[in-house]
């Protein structure tokens, strides 16, 4: 019999620290249309295989929910199946969640995007906005910009003047970046959070330099009617080596000290990995090139201002241990301060992410992984008589799809009519998608499933016509596309303006008890 929890004993286990998966199991568009605090998105559609990297115990509690679809319940079911022990349907989903006291959010990446409020308004972090930035530039001012968003962000989309550094860099960088104590000192993201929490994190570091985050970021600088940069290559950071090394280590356990950041030690680590009794994920926080020279065995590489910005689609454990390393510590401690003030329970680890001949014992996989059952047939070979379901995102169905195809989701597969001697070949732009769907399809009794082979150009080649079908699947159908101010990096001005208004209006969103869920920031919130 299935298991299900109360809205009342949820909130429970969110504020009494309970270790439990909290995953949201409908699809991204849903998702992003209402969801509860520190619940991480997990669409059914990809359930099976992203789940053991996110929830890796196998006997922790896990709450599945959803809006009264059912589709929670069809996950419980799957997660059953795949050696799963304790998992429980949010009774009465979304809506009686909602009556019990939570706030239904829209939007993705709630917590850090309320993470950054919360800090502006604590620590009343300085701001310039994009005129002044503009005049700072013009005029020739003693300043430095820097853009703390991914370099790939970066490349998209720049202000003039600015150079990448993303936000856990910061602290380590500035040094070498900046050798006037007077320089200003100007972070900007996309939009509001990283350019609040980069600014902050300087700030909190102790810098002297005058430190500002850029208001509105990129989507201010595009509003005030300034052109922005596309397809700038990131400048190299500087190497922090020799006396910038032993600085950056001295200001990272300054730090660790005055905020209570704990530290462990590798034989620690080495214990926690293997501890049945508690989830661990260990995050090596440094760049991408430093990860790839070497990193410590089971460590999973996540840069840390991504980290804090994308927690909740990084760890679906609340009450896990999150082990953070690089080889300073700073990268580290930066990103467990911002962790704890999600109510993470984070540590660094006190030893050298790139020293080679550093070893952890590697924790065996909750679950196995997915099987390889389906067989794949050319596009020139299909049955006759085929019915093509194409399970690829609905924008590239949109795009270009072999006329006849079908389009759906692994949630609406139920929906088709479907007979139990068709004969379906699967689409998909990743073989586990089509291995999932194909359970599904099996359960409802069709036998014969293959997945198609190659892609577009493959399919017209063979002889299919490949046709655009700019309105189909309807706006109503595509649970995947996330419409929430989807365009506002695309010159749609209120776009922007609405996305902005919808972080600036997070805080006042936030119900007593979900405000406390910040432990760094709850007391100095005023409302």
């Amino acid at each position: 019999m299935m298991k299900t929890i109360t809205a009342q004993d949820l909130k429970i286990w969110l504020t009494d620290g309970t270790e439990f998966g909290f995953i949201d199991v409908r699809e991204e568009g849903q998702f992003g249309e209402g969801h509860l605090l520190h619940s991480i998105p997990l669409p059914y559609s990809r359930l099976e295989l992203d789940i053991a990297a996110l929830v890796p115990r196998a006997d922790v509690p896990v709450v599945l929910v959803d809006d009264g679809e059912g589709v929670a319940a069809k996950g419980a079911g799957r997660l059953e199946a795949m050696g799963y022990t304790d998992v429980r349907v949010l009774a009465g989903g979304l809506a009686a969640s909602e009556a019990a006291g939570f706030t239904i959010f829209k939007g993705v990446n709630v917590p850090s995007k309320t993470l950054g409020e919360l800090a502006e308004e604590a620590g009343h972090t300085p701001f310039v906005d994009a005129e002044e930035m503009k005049r700072m530039l013009d005029e020739g001012d003693d300043f430095v910009l820097l853009d703390g968003r991914t370099p790939k962000e970066f490349n998209t989309m720049s202000i003039p003047g600015g150079r990448s550094c993303p936000n856990a860099e910061l602290p380590l960088r500035l040094p070498l970046l900046v050798d006037n104590p007077k320089t200003k000192v100007v972070v900007n993201c996309a939009g509001r959070t990283r350019s609040l929490i980069g600014a902050q994190t300087l700030r909190n570091f102790g810098f002297e330099n005058p430190i500002y985050a850029l208001k509105h970021g990129t989507q201010g600088w595009r509003l005030a009617g300034f052109e922005l940069d596309n397809g700038r290559t990131p400048e190299p950071l500087p190497q922090t080596v020799g006396e910038a090394f032993d600085a950056a280590k001295a200001r990272a356990e300054d730090f660790m000290q005055k905020n209570s950041i704990p530290k462990i030690d590798l034989a620690t680590a080495a214990g926690w990995a293997v501890d049945a009794g508690r989830s661990f994920f260990l995050f090596d926080v440094r760049t991408e090139e430093e990860f790839a020279a070497g990193h410590l065995p089971g460590a999973v590489f996540a840069p840390g201002g991504q980290l804090v910005q994308t927690t909740d689609q990084k760890v679906a454990v609340r009450g896990s241990r999150i082990v953070l390393c690089d080889d300073s510590n700073i990268r580290a401690a930066n990103t467990a301060y911002w962790l704890r003030a999600m109510g993470h329970d984070a540590y660094v680890l006190d030893d050298d992410a790139s020293d080679t001949s550093l070893t952890l014992p590697l924790r065996k996989p909750a679950v196995p992984p997915i099987g390889a059952t389906l067989d794949e047939v050319g596009a020139g070979g299909l049955p006759a008589g085929a019915v093509l379901i194409d399970l690829r995102p609905s924008a590239d169905y949109r795009a270009g799809h072999i006329d006849g195809a079908i389009w759906s989701i692994r949630p609406k597969l139920g929906s088709l009519d479907l007979t139990s001697d068709a004969q379906v070949v699967l689409i998909a732009s990743e073989k586990g998608l089509a291995e999932l769907a194909a359970m599904d399809l099996r359960d409802a009794g069709v036998s014969s499933i293959h997945l198609l082979a190659g892609g577009p150009d493959d399919w017209a080649a063979a002889g299919h016509n490949i046709v655009a079908t700019p309105d189909l699947p309807t706006d109503a159908d595509r649970l995947d596309f996330l419409f929430f101010v989807h365009d506002r990096h695309t010159g749609n001005a209120q776009a922007s303006r609405d996305y902005l208004n919808w972080e600036l209006g997070l805080i006042g969103q936030l119900k007593d008890w979900e405000l406390n869920l910040f432990p760094t920031f709850a007391e100095h919130i005023h409302r």
